[in-house]
Formats: C-alpha cells, sequence, structure tokens
C-alpha cells in the first residue's frame, strides 16, 4: 500500500496543525483508508489491533465534521473500559487543539456523577464513555443523543465480551436513524456481525493486519513483581543480561524522574525524556542515547514517541502500559533492523488480568521471566 502523509488526506488547515504538534507525519494504514471513507460520512466495520492508530483514524474524521453551530452531542464514541475512554479523550483533546468551539467529555462508571453533570452542562460535541454510565446519564436526561450524527464502537468485540451488548442496542436506538455509525473490532465474530447487520448501512469493510513491529524477533517476557521491588527487578535483568542500552517507559512524569535518580544512585548512566522538559533539553538527551553515550533512557510514551534507536537491546515496561496500543509501540522500540530484541513487563498481581488481555489480543507469548527474591 502506498504510504500517504497527513498532508495528503483532506484536512483542515486546523487539524493539520494538531496532527504536527503530534509529531505525525505518515498516516498508518488504517488511518489512510478509513479517513477518506469517514470524511464522506459513510458508515465503516475496521478490523484492526491495537497499536496501528486507530484511534486517530476515527477520531480526525469525526472532529472533522462536527459544525460548532449546530449544538451539542454531535458524536458519540463508546469503549468498553474506562482506561481506554480516558485515552481517547485525550487523544480527541489533542487534536481539538486548534479547534475552537468544540469539546469532549469523558464519561464512565467509578466517576462522581455530579461531576459529570457539570461537565454535560457545558453542551459538549463529542461524549466519550462506557456504555454503562452513558445508559444512565440517558436515562437521567443529561444526555439527548436526537443531534447525533456519528457513533463510534471502539474494540466492539470487548464491549459484547463485558456484556454490554443489550445497553450498546438500547443507546444506538435512541439516537438518529440517518446516523453514520463506524464499528471497530480486533476480530470480526458473528455477534459483531450480527451487531453491524442490525444498526449499518451498506458499510465500507477494512482490515488492517498489525505492522507495528515484528514481534517473531521480540522475546517478549513478563516479571511478577511487588511495585517496592521493581528497582531491585531491573537491575538485576540488566546485570544478568549485560544490557548496555535500553529504554525505561514509566507512566508518569514523576515516574520517570524518580527512577532516573534511583538508577544514577546505583551508578548507571541514565537520563530521563517526558512533556515536562524543556524542548532543547528533551533534544540533547536524546541525542546522547543516540550516540549511546547514555545507557538508559527512562521515558513516558508521549515524549518517546518518534524515538529510532537502532541498537536498543531491550525495553522495559516498568509500568504496565494504560493501554495495549502503547505496549506494541513501546516494543517495537527493539529488534530494529532485522535484529532480535527483549521486551520485559514489570506486572503487579493485581495487573495480571490486563496481561492476559495483551496476550489474548496481540496474539503473543509472553513467557515468565523468575528474579531472584
Amino acid at each position: 500500500m502506498t504510504v500517504l502523509t497527513f498532508e495528503q488526506l483532506a484536512l483542515s488547515p486546523a487539524m493539520q496543525r494538531s496532527i504536527a504538534d503530534m509529531g505525525f507525519k505518515e498516516a498508518s494504514p488504517i488511518q489512510a483508508e478509513a479517513i477518506p471513507v469517514l470524511l464522506e460520512g459513510h458508515d465503516l466495520i475496521g478490523q484492526a489491533q491495537t497499536g496501528t492508530g486507530k484511534t486517530a483514524a476515527f477520531s480526525i474524521p469525526l472532529i472533522e465534521r462536527i459544525d460548532p453551530a449546530r449544538g451539542p452531542a454531535q458524536a458519540l464514541i463508546m469503549c468498553p473500559t474506562r482506561e481506554l475512554a480516558v485515552q481517547v479523550g485525550e487523544e480527541i483533546r489533542k487534536l481539538l487543539k486548534h479547534k475552537p468551539g468544540i469539546s469532549v467529555v469523558t464519561i464512565y462508571g467509578g466517576d462522581p456523577i455530579v461531576r459529570q453533570f457539570r461537565a454535560l452542562s457545558k453542551k459538549p460535541q463529542i461524549i466519550v464513555g462506557t456504555p454503562g454510565r452513558m445508559l444512565d446519564h440517558i436515562r437521567r436526561g443529561s444526555i439527548r443523543l436526537n443531534t447525533v450524527q456519528t457513533v463510534v464502537l471502539d474494540e466492539a468485540d470487548e464491549m459484547l465480551d463485558l456484556g454490554f451488548r443489550d445497553d450498546i442496542e438500547t443507546i444506538l436506538k435512541t439516537t438518529p436513524p440517518a446516523r453514520q455509525t463506524v464499528l471497530f473490532s480486533a476480530t470480526m465474530t458473528p455477534q459483531i456481525l450480527e451487531l453491524a447487520n442490525k444498526f449499518q448501512r451498506n458499510p465500507h469493510q477494512i482490515k488492517v493486519q498489525q505492522t507495528a513491529t515484528d514481534t517473531a524477533r521480540i522475546e517478549q517476557l513478563y516479571v511478577e513483581v511487588h511495585q517496592r521491588k521493581k528497582l531491585d527487578a531491573l537491575i538485576y535483568l540488566i546485570e544478568f543480561h549485560q544490557l548496555s542500552l535500553a529504554l525505561v517507559f514509566c507512566n508518569t512524569k514523576r515516574q520517570v524522574d524518580d527512577l532516573v535518580l534511583r538508577l544514577q544512585d546505583q551508578g548507571y548512566s541514565a537520563d530521563g525524556l517526558h512533556g515536562g522538559m524543556a524542548q532543547p533539553k528533551r533534544a540533547k538527551v536524546l541525542n546522547r542515547f543516540r550516540q549511546g553515550n547514555l545507557q538508559f533512557l527512562v521515558a513516558t510514551d508521549v515524549a518517546a514517541r518518534g524515538i529510532d534507536v537502532r541498537n536498543i537491546e531491550a525495553v522495559f515496561n516498568y509500568d504496565l502500559p494504560k493501554d495495549m496500543e502503547y505496549y506494541v509501540h513501546r516494543i517495537g522500540r527493539t529488534g530494529r533492523a532485522g535484529k532480535s530484541g527483549r521486551a520485559f513487563t514489570f506486572v503487579r498481581r493485581e495487573e495480571l488480568h490486563q496481561l492476559k488481555k495483551i496476550r489474548r489480543v496481540l496474539n503473543s507469548a509472553l513467557l515468565k521471566q523468575e528474579v531472584p527474591a
């Protein structure tokens, strides 16, 4: 397939600026195929694994089709979990950077409903959330869907696995029949096809294979470890495998700074990379890492976007990534240019179910790595 840049897609100047600010240049295969179809208003079934850029694939055209003058609740995005809903909401906010007059709200169970009432009272055009909490707001009258023009079901297979089918169907029946219905799923089960046949109109179908990383060259391992023992486990694996160039991922800026100091205290050449650093400092750190003058780079996902260093021996998920897309992007930093690599994921006992999800959806054989007590 021909590689397209975002500049070649029929997007507004404001959207082009937002995309450029996020560091994106080339559209992924799912983005290149889905965005033109969705911009034209067609229904779509997208079969794509996480890590293929599907969030931007549906968010960009969804935003482009919104008219701030038309009022609230023009787009609805349903996600299976609060974590995914939060992630989708965050990505949309970045894409809205140069789109004044358009806002997004994220709603899910476990979050104070009074706060959500206040957010919804500001009449956002985009609503992202879990089906159960959305249905709760619909019944309370805090969400009215008569103005919805686009509905997205993200990770539809997982929503059905979690028992949300009745909620999804009830919500879809509340929206206008002429809406655009977009369905993304990692797998295409009979239940998904039934849902599509019932609620979509002549949908375009796109299937994109996972190409973010060649996992065959990456040995994927996980370590079950208590939070307080993560540093000990990291040092043991560094020494046992005699690593001299590795990338370590944390979920927050504070965790990055803390781990850098602890590694430096142990005598390692380490530095951090996150969005709270000035750009000249970030460029200097990254340049040191590329030149091999820095052994261990500790980074957040956003700051590490675009890192392309061929000789990275291993990637450490010091914190379990918030979403499988992050997992794919992280481990893809090693095993490049035909070389082999290792990816270690640190997991607390209560996170083992998330690890099983990664293994199932990505069809990856994650082996357990034991470390000394």
